[in-house]
């Protein structure tokens, strides 16, 4: 019950005060969702509103999951391992440095010594990082591109990937150990110090991180001759990123207002690349300065969005643009040069349009296709050393791509520096801008067309109401829909694709995914956000014709939402 874990944190006697405060002046419903639930591990770890409650974010459930890592960490490491320590990078929202400093506090009481940067970094600069420094673990403090009044917590094995289920599942069962969350030991910034528990990094880690990054391009020999409007959304590349651009001479124009670190996002209705109103100020910098090209990284600078001038406005592309885009130019460039790999492999995901695949496949490449979260491709493309197969590309739909896997997460610094290498290439070799390969694209490979439906469904009904619909859709018996006949149901669940003929194992990992394939090859997946109150659906066509592709996806859209309508 709710109520009993509201009064074991009023009777703590050093309850921090405003969070005694806070729940003094909460109602009961506002005081169940604080307090229904724990913070849940999702596709990017674990992410919630802040403040008092074991469903939120504060110093006490950080704590707890450090507690959890701490006794993973000890399981499987010997002592000496141990000392290789762990390292900690955060990004600019409200409480970041303090919950980094918390992390340290209590690897440190079990004499585990943290590398912490001097101020924020991007999220896969800290990815490169965990193996540069030969660390056993990172973590990095960060709700990436939610409101801000949210912040998160993502961890990182030894091979700089985000942990996968099955390590994952351990580490959450260790936090859920800990009975007593107020308990955990801890200990202070001054006294790490002193036992040289707590270490700054060096900023060599930066250049040696960019230096990296720099390797990316296909073409630094060709003058930059397009214009390009770079912003951070305040967040973490506001530095590194135009640090990136000025050494390799891009002409580039910042949005100023938007390279300030402000927790609050003032600028932006939502710090999300992925939605148009983030576009707004670079937008209008890019009429000023007659730009070619916009690119936003969000807060954490994992993700990167960009949009286009098209001679009259400027066109947002998806993800699933985006990505079909620089893996055309990667891989028919690399074969120009003399450069493509025989055993090349590109990952995308489940919900990732069926474009970049055909694309890879055209070149000969080998494409796997992981669960959401890019955790799922960097735990593909470890399993890559040893072998003869190479890394080539990996991405999926919520703007994040990586082309080198130096880095073991979505890399926004990598794709910036790559997107500009292709606009610039394309600009000056052929006369083309990026949404000129994008038609040219379509017509080689067929006219795809994708969107991406949020339902946002809040607190313990929303998630009760999310639960219901995903139940429905899995006992759902599916035969037609939009005028098509269901072929196929993929359920992740059960692990089970249900074909005409009969019964399939799926080979991946347990996820609350439905994907369900039609007779045309278009298809709809539906999955809960790990990370946002959000039931995502998401649809996929093609057709000769991009206005017959777009227009199945909006009728199919409606049939799914009339569906989910239905269910009480």
């Amino acid at each position: 019950m709710y109520q009993d874990e509201v009064k074991k944190w009023l009777v703590f006697g050093k309850l921090d005060p405003s969070m005694r405060a806070e729940i003094e002046q909460k109602t009961d419903a506002q005081l169940e969702d604080m307090f229904y639930t724990n913070l849940e591990f999702g596709t990017g770890g674990m992410r919630g509103i802040l403040g008092a409650g074991t469903n939120r974010m504060n110093l006490y459930t950080i704590r707890k999951a450090n507690a959890g890592l701490v006794t993973y960490l000890k399981r499987h490491f010997d002592l000496d391992a141990l000392q290789r320590g762990v390292v900690i990078a955060h990004d600019n929202r409200h409480q970041s440095r303090e919950f980094a400093l918390e992390s340290a506090g209590v690897l440190a009481a079990s004499g585990i010594p943290s590398y912490l940067y001097d101020a924020l970094r991007p999220t896969p600069e800290l990815s490169f990082s965990v193996r540069r420094l030969g660390c056993i673990a990172g973590i990095v403090v960060t709700a990436s591109h939610n409101p801000p009044n949210y912040n998160g917590y993502k961890i990182y094995d030894e091979y700089g990937c985000q942990y996968t289920p099955q390590y994952a599942d351990e580490i959450i069962g260790y936090v859920n150990a800990v009975e007593d969350i107020f308990s955990v030991p801890t200990m202070s910034k001054e006294k790490m110090e002193q036992e040289g528990l707590l270490k700054i990094v060096s900023p060599q880690i930066d250049t040696d991180y960019l230096e990296a990054v720099k390797t990316v391009r296909l073409h630094p020999e060709i003058p930059q001759k397009i214009k390009v409007v770079f912003t951070s959304l305040h967040g973490t590349s506001a530095e590194l990123g135009q640090r990136l651009l000025k050494e390799c001479d891009v002409n580039y124009v910042p949005v100023l207002e938007q390279m300030i670190h402000d927790p609050n996002f003032s600028t932006v209705k939502s710090p999300n690349p992925e939605n148009p109103s983030a576009f707004e100020l670079a937008i209008q910098y890019g009429l000023k300065e007659h730009a070619d090209l916009l690119i936003a990284t969000d807060p954490d600078a994992d993700r990167l969005g960009i949009a286009v001038w098209n001679g009259k406005e400027y066109v947002l592309l998806t993800g699933n643009q985006t990505g079909p885009i620089l893996i055309y130019y990667l891989l028919s460039q690399k074969q120009r040069l003399g450069l493509l790999s025989k055993e090349g492999v590109v990952f995308n995901t489940v919900v990732t349009s069926d474009l970049g695949a055909k694309i890879a496949r055209s070149f000969g490449m080998e494409v796997i296709s992981t669960l959401t979260g890019f955790k799922f491709i960097g735990e593909q493309a470890r399993l890559l050393e040893g072998t003869s197969k190479q890394f080539e590309f990996g991405y999926e739909e919520s703007f994040g791509y990586v082309i080198k896997d130096f880095v073991r997460d979505k890399d926004s610094l990598q794709a910036l520096l790559f997107t500009i290498d292709a606009a610039n290439y394309y600009h000056v070799h052929e006369g083309k801008t990026l949404l000129d390969v994008l038609a040219q694209i379509n017509e080689i490979y067929g006219a795809h067309y994708d969107a991406l439906q949020n339902i946002e469904l809040f607190g313990k009904e929303g998630k009760e109401r999310i639960d219901r619909i995903m139940t429905a859709f899995r006992l759902m018996n599916l035969k037609h829909i939009a005028g098509e006949s269901v072929v196929e149901k993929w359920d992740f669940e059960t692990q089970e694709r249900h074909l005409e003929h009969g019964v399939e194992a799926i080979h991946l990992p347990k996820s609350n995914v439905i994907k369900f394939i039609l007779s045309s090859s278009s298809w709809f997946v539906l999955r809960p956000s790990g990370t946002e109150p959000k039931l995502k659906v998401y649809y996929s066509c093609v057709k000769p014709h991009m206005e017959d592709s777009k227009a199945f996806v909006d009728h199919l859209k409606q049939a799914v939402s009339d569906l989910i309508s239905a269910i009480e």
